[in-house]
């Protein structure tokens, strides 16, 4: 079964200071630094069509650094008709913790945290994992595809690793990359939506497809898989407010569904320097920058500007300044989640929904599969 596509979109990304986000390839064996991956698209600038899939671990809730770093791509994408998946990967829970805990509570979170950020169910295709039985089937002969040496070498997977609650690192969090690319290329995703922390994640899906070609091609040379490239928003990453990765995990995020009131105690306690003038410099001062970055995206403003008119003021204007930028710029969605909240039974109905659609093409792309290879 081939992709279905949708409306053509214009892949180039729109000017810096814009809700956007833009299409980069990671460097790796199918690509050389500098140049774009050839996945078999036209150039940039001209309209195409696509199909994308994104997700995200139903752990928690999600936090302003999803919303820079993805959400904000896939309202986006969708806007433009495209075809969109949105896997949320609840048996990936268990690859660093050993019990998956509110498991059910956290996948419908997940579910109304895409929601109230923009998306529409009736025009994306949101489902659990464990509901789509193939999925589990196509990582086997993917697995085949990479060694253990190039799954060690996964700088996330290595990060992960170290902020792990388990004391032994399980299989499944070794192998988590490939279940990334079972989940990326069962739909035949050519497009997916990443922050810079998952490009060597989406580099395991490329070359799976790639190899998977170059073994099981069909009868008439073409893939069964194209090679995804990743789209990446032109936010760098946010730090969190203790100066480290932003995570669900370790208690430095602002959460989209957070209060006004808990959004500004846990900026208030964000580390900063001594220094009174604040400046955007995020090579020497990154907890600052990363302040001053913030309140930027939320304002639609550049950093620069922000930190030339916060001047002298010093942190406590700083993080005032963020608050305020935050709390202004997270009320929509905030408002849409109370709303949605309300129903939990609607949810529900959308993860059925999406299961039933992904089960479809899934089936589809395991029965090709097993024609390429010979199976009976």
């Amino acid at each position: 079964m081939t992709a279905t596509t949708t409306a053509p979109v214009q892949t180039t990304a729109p000017s810096a200071g814009t809700s956007s986000a833009s299409p980069a390839s990671p460097i790796g064996p199918d690509t050389q630094p500098g140049k774009a991956a050839k996945a078999g698209k036209a150039d940039p600038g001209t309209p195409v069509a696509h199909r994308v899939l994104t997700g995200d671990r139903p752990t928690g809730p999600l936090h302003i650094g999803h919303y820079f770093g993805t959400l904000q791509n896939r309202v986006r994408l969708q806007a433009q008709g495209i075809e969109m998946f949105i896997v949320v990967g609840d048996y990936q829970v268990i690859t660093d913790r050993d019990i998956a805990d509110r498991l059910a509570e956290h996948t419908e979170n997940l579910v109304l945290d895409n929601l109230a950020a923009g998306l529409d169910p009736d025009r994306a295709t949101i489902f659990a994992h464990s509901r789509v039985p193939a999925l589990n089937q196509l990582l086997l002969p993917f697995l085949s595809l990479v060694s253990v040496a190039e799954l060690g070498r996964n700088p996330t997977v290595k990060d992960e690793i170290a902020h792990s609650s388990q004391a032994a690192v399980s299989g499944l969090m070794f192998t988590y990359p490939v279940h990334q690319a079972a989940d990326i290329l069962f739909c035949k995703a050519d497009l997916v939506p990443v922050g810079q922390d998952q490009l060597p994640h989406l580099e395991v899906a490329r070359t799976i497809a790639r190899r998977f070609h170059e073994r099981y091609p069909h009868a008439d040379g073409t893939a069964v898989f194209p090679r995804p490239e990743a789209v990446l928003s032109e936010a760098p990453l946010l730090l969190g407010t203790d100066g480290g990765k932003m995570s669900k995990s370790r208690g430095n995020a602002v959460y989209l569904g957070a209060s006004e009131d808990e959004t500004a105690r846990l900026i208030r306690g964000a580390k900063t320097d001594t220094d009174r003038h604040i400046a955007y410099d995020p090579a020497n001062r990154p907890e600052v920058a990363n302040l001053v970055l913030l309140a930027a995206l939320c304002q639609g403003r550049s950093p620069e500007d922000v930190a030339a008119e916060l001047g002298d003021g010093g942190a406590a204007a700083l993080k005032r300044t963020v608050t305020e930028s935050v709390n202004e710029f997270l009320r929509p969605v905030r408002a849409r989640r109370t709303a949605l909240a309300a129903d939990r039974g609607y949810l529900r109905q959308v993860l059925r929904d999406g299961a039933e659609r992904a089960n479809a093409i899934a089936d589809a792309t395991l029965a090709e599969v097993r024609e390429v290879m010979g199976s009976v």
